[in-house]
């Protein structure tokens, strides 16, 4: 099983950028579908994005399409999220989840999640 571990979080004025990394260890990292998803308080987490294993298919949620951007590196055993634009609803822990499978949008499709960062975006 992999484990997962995410940085890059910080607070940031709305339409900055930043930069999240969610490294793997302890399994075979291209074999892996990965995904980001975010929970701001008082509300349940959401999708954001995800990539195939095999890093041809992307999906994003409506909601950071144009704006946020995936990339995978196999050999670093790295997904990153690179995030532009920034509003202040983009508020909350992201946080980076795999699975062996497709890309889906539902949490319970995920078998390993990490522990978190999180984003602030002021106004």
């Amino acid at each position: 099983q992999v484990q997962l571990q995410e940085s890059g979080g910080g607070l940031v004025q709305a339409g900055g950028s930043l930069r999240l990394s969610c490294a793997g260890s302890g399994g075979t990292f291209r074999d892996y579908t990965m995904g980001w998803f975010r929970q701001a308080p008082g509300k349940e987490r959401e999708f954001v994005v995800g990539i195939c294993w095999e890093g041809g298919s992307i999906y994003y949620a409506d909601s950071v399409q144009g704006r946020f951007t995936i990339s995978k590196n196999n050999d670093e055993n790295t997904v990153y999220l690179k995030m532009d634009s920034l509003k202040p609803e983009d508020t909350a822990v992201y946080s980076c989840a795999d699975q062996t499978g497709g890309i889906q949008t539902v949490t319970i499709a995920w078998e390993s999640w990490g522990q978190g960062t999180q984003v602030t975006v002021s106004s």
